[in-house]
Parts: structure tokens; sequence; C-alpha cells
């Protein structure tokens, strides 16, 4: 396994800055993910680690040692693109074994190995099927195999399940993160899809014009975000805007108007002041309605504007003073249906509502 490092790494294409002095230090075995909008320079920091880019400035580095000007052949790297690149005129066992031919591994070493890549990916018993016979969740397998056969110090995924369907991508990153977890190979992957990096990620960067907003655990990103562009592109959000009442250990108080002040949490790396405008994040599963006689004190009320029926869960949106709500219930027949025009009062607790700048 092998640790990477990012020195102040940029990297411009003429006047324009894809990626903006990047530091980051990835730990062996780590499942790194990058995560951004489309643009945003997440593929590029990849293809500078695989070496089919060179950085403008700054340093790349493999277990201490300054891989940045080193050709991708040797830098003990593999990389998986979303395309899969199998070759349609060669079988599965041909595909898998053809950076071992390129390598001149002879022809026992090939078998060997190869077959165990196939059993490593569940795909025993199909060496002699070609790419027309694949679904495409074996496509990606036979990827994945081709790769870990030569044994790479570091693998890289990038967008690799792009050309799945829904339900194939929902097994699919369960499968890989398990792969990368009993090979215990350090891995970088790339994403513009949220919910696989919060599935799979040990932590996530999440980036945006070219520049590293925040890095953290799945928990830390989605709960703790340090900026209103990470609180909005991750996960469904509710964000009230508000001004700064006062500060307090880990806290504030916000003032969301209409006289209603209310409690929250303050991520660590945030700094704020009284007067300062902020959003009050609230993520649509930790906002509780009840009808408006419930006897504890509510933080907002409100009515019910909308109701849509999502099969597993039911999303309401209530209109309380000036801010639309949206709120997420589980879909159980006790629960009831609210209807437009309802009276509901929501309460949220102070750990559940975070505000960012």
């Amino acid at each position: 396994m092998s640790s990477v490092e990012f020195r102040g790494v940029t990297k411009h294409f003429g006047k324009t800055v894809a990626v903006e002095s990047t530091d980051i230090i990835i730990e062996q075995g780590e499942f790194f993910s990058m995560l951004g909008p489309s643009g945003c320079g997440k593929s590029t920091t990849l293809r500078m680690l695989a070496g089919f880019l060179t950085p403008t400035s700054g340093r790349i580095l493999v277990n201490g040692r300054d891989i940045t000007n080193l050709p991708p052949e040797a830098r003990g790297i593999g990389i998986v693109f979303q395309n899969y690149a199998i070759f349609p005129h060669m079988n599965v066992f041909d595909n898998i074994a053809f950076g071992l031919v390129e390598r001149r591994e002879d022809k026992a070493t090939i078998k060997r190995k190869v077959g165990a890549a196939l059993e490593q990916v569940g795909l025993g018993g199909y060496e002699e099927r070609f790419e027309r016979e694949l679904s495409g969740g074996q496509k990606q397998r036979v990827a994945l195999a081709r790769v870990l056969v030569i044994e790479p110090e570091i693998l890289l995924l990038d967008e690799p399940l792009s050309a799945l369907d829904k339900q194939m991508r929902e097994e699919m990153k369960f499968w890989i993160k398990d792969l990368q977890k009993s090979v215990g190979i350090t891995t970088v992957y790339v994403t513009h899809d949220q919910s696989e990096a919060l599935t799979m990620s040990d932590r996530i960067a999440v980036m945006n014009q070219g520049k590293m907003l925040q890095i953290g655990s799945p928990v830390d990103i989605y709960e703790k975000p340090t900026s209103r562009f990470i609180a909005e592109f991750i996960g469904d959000s509710n964000l009230l805007d508000g001004v700064v009442a006062s500060l307090s250990d880990g806290g504030c108080m916000v003032d969301l108007g209409d006289g209603v002040t209310v409690d929250a949490r303050v991520s660590e790396d945030v700094s704020l002041a009284p007067g300062n405008n902020v959003a009050l994040l609230l993520r649509p599963e930790m906002v509780r309605m009840a009808p408006s006689t419930d006897s504890e004190k509510p933080r907002l009320s409100g009515k019910v504007i909308s109701e849509v029926y999502q099969g597993a869960l039911r999303r309401y949106r209530i209109r309380a003073n000036q801010h639309d709500i949206t709120v997420e219930v589980p879909n159980r027949p006790e629960l009831g249906q609210l209807t437009p025009g309802t009276p509901v009062d929501l309460f949220w607790s102070t750990q559940s509502g975070v505000v960012v700048p």
C-alpha cells in the first residue's frame, strides 16, 4: 500500500487555472474521493497523479518519492476509466492478461495471475467470453481485473459507474468498496455523484472551480459543510437566510426574521461574528412535523404547500414565515397524509441545524 501527497500542485491550460494550489495527503489503504461538478478540476487532478498531465507547478509524491516528472508506466499506478476500454476482439482472459503480456511474463505466471484476478472480481468461468457477451457490470469488473492483475501500488477510478443504469450503479458501488477493502489498495475515486462518494469513501474532497473547498469524512461533509456551495451540492438541503445574533462555544443564535431566533451548531472551520449574514442548513430528514396542537414548543409554524409521493418517503413543502422548507417523512400508514393548507409545527434539535457563511 502507498500514500500519496500533493504539495502546492497547480495546473494551467493557457490562461485558464484548472487546478489551483492543491495540498492533499492520502493515507495508505484509504478510499479517497474527489467530488464536484463537471469542469471543477477533479479529473485533471487524477490525470496529473496518473502521469498523463504534468503540473504547472508543485510536486506529487508517492511514499515520499517524487513522481512529478515520471512517465505513467514508471509510477506503479493503475487507472480505470468510465468507458472501460475493453478490447472487443479479445476474450475476457486476454483482456485481463494484456498488461502481463506487455511485461513479458511467462505463460504459467499469466495463467495463475489472471485466474486469481477473475476469482477476485467474481468472474471465474468467464474467461472465453467477449465484450458483446457481458453486461455493463461485468465489463466494469473486467476493467478492474485488468488493472489489479498488474498489482499497482495505487488504483485510480475516473467516473467508473457513469455508464451504468441506476440499479447496477447501486450494486457496483458496494462491490467496489468491498473489493477495495479486501485488496487493501490505496484508491482515488473521481465522481460527480454525491451518493457514490458518501457511500464508498473514507474521506471526500469537494472541489469547485479548481479548488479543494473541504476535505473530510462523509459524515463531516454532509453534516458539517463549511460553505453554502457544499451544503447545496451535497444532498438535499433547506437553507434559511438569517443573521448571527450572538455566538457561544461551538454554536450561535440565528435571527431568521419575523421575531424568530433559533440556536444552531457552527462547524469548527467556520469563523463568524454577530451581524454576519448566514444560512441555517436543515436537512429534510432532520425536520419533524406535527399538528399545531403539539404541546412541545415548535421552532417554526406554517402550512403545507405541497406533497410529493416517493415510495418509501413523502416529501412535504412547508411555508413557514418567509421560508419554504422541505420535510421528508417515512411513508407509513400510521403517519397519515397531510393535504395542502394543513397547519403544522416544525421541530428540530440544536445539533440538527448547522450555520454556513
